[in-house]
């Protein structure tokens, strides 16, 4: 994939484009700045469908000497993969500018920004291939604005980048005589970033769940998994009104998802 990353824009100020950073720039030294309390998309997992760019917010801690100018400098998180954080990482994403900082005292910023995640195909700035979901560990980088240093500090935690899943439910028939056998059908698909459209997702595990009319809990019935192409066929016995559903609890590559209840009336 291509590496998006702080590089220092000609109009003095730091941006973000799809340019892997050069070598050279390793000769400067960047500010000297530390990050720590790095959260991405509040701490929880980041999932993205097939077609939709997906923004989501970061935090971050600074600290920096107290003769250092925080208008001397940029920064922003990032993820990435491989065994370093900088210049020779295998694959990096950060957002399309630089993080935003607030000085809560004369060597602390405390800072937020967005970070863009693009299926492949969506627009000539797309990144995500399929193959790219699951774990990313998190970074930050300080860009200098008056020379090309740049800082890189990585080991700040990890996230899941995840396919998005959809998942789908019928019961029939309906309504239904009491004691006789309900059919359960659906579907579990996530989302493909090379094609920008779901396709099935086999063999996996899913739970056939029910809720009672006038219940607010489902309770799982039984657990089958998908076929080759991502069905899903069961069978189970009416004996009240109430909802069927199916339920994914997800992988490292894909969210769980849940599908809405189906009501069957029993007579």
């Amino acid at each position: 994939m291509r590496i998006r990353a702080l590089v220092l824009a000609a109009s003095g100020a730091v941006a973000l484009s799809a340019l892997a950073v050069p070598a050279a720039q390793a000769a400067t030294a960047g500010p000297a700045v530390t990050f720590s309390d790095l959260k991405v998309n509040s701490g929880k997992d980041i999932a993205v469908g097939p077609t939709s760019t997906v923004t989501v917010s970061a935090t971050y801690t600074v600290t920096k000497p107290a003769n250092l100018s925080a208008s001397s400098f940029q920064s922003g998180p990032a993820l990435y993969r491989g065994t370093t954080f900088g210049e020779s990482s295998d694959d990096m994403l950060l957002g399309d500018d630089a993080g935003t900082c607030t000085a809560s005292s004369s060597t602390v910023l405390k800072c937020s920004a967005k970070i863009q995640f693009r299926p492949k195909g969506t627009d000539e700035t797309g990144d995500l291939i399929s193959s790219e979901a699951g774990t990313w560990k998190l970074g930050a980088l300080a860009v200098n604005t008056a020379n090309d240093g740049i800082t890189w500090q990585g080991n700040l935690g990890t996230t899941h980048l995840q396919r998005a899943a959809t998942l789908t439910t019928d019961a029939s028939p309906e309504p239904v005589k009491k004691g006789k056998t309900i059919t359960v059908t659906g579907k579990l698909a996530r989302a493909n970033w090379d094609t920008n459209k779901n396709a099935g997702y086999s063999t996996q595990p899913v739970k056939l769940q029910f809720r009672k009319k006038g219940s607010s809990t489902y309770t799982t019935l039984k657990t089958i998994k998908t076929s080759s192409t991502g069905t899903l066929k069961t069978t189970t016995t009416a004996t009240v009104d109430g909802y069927y559903r199916y339920s994914f609890a997800g992988t490292t590559t894909t969210s769980s998802v849940s599908a809405a209840g189906d009501f069957v009336d029993v007579q």
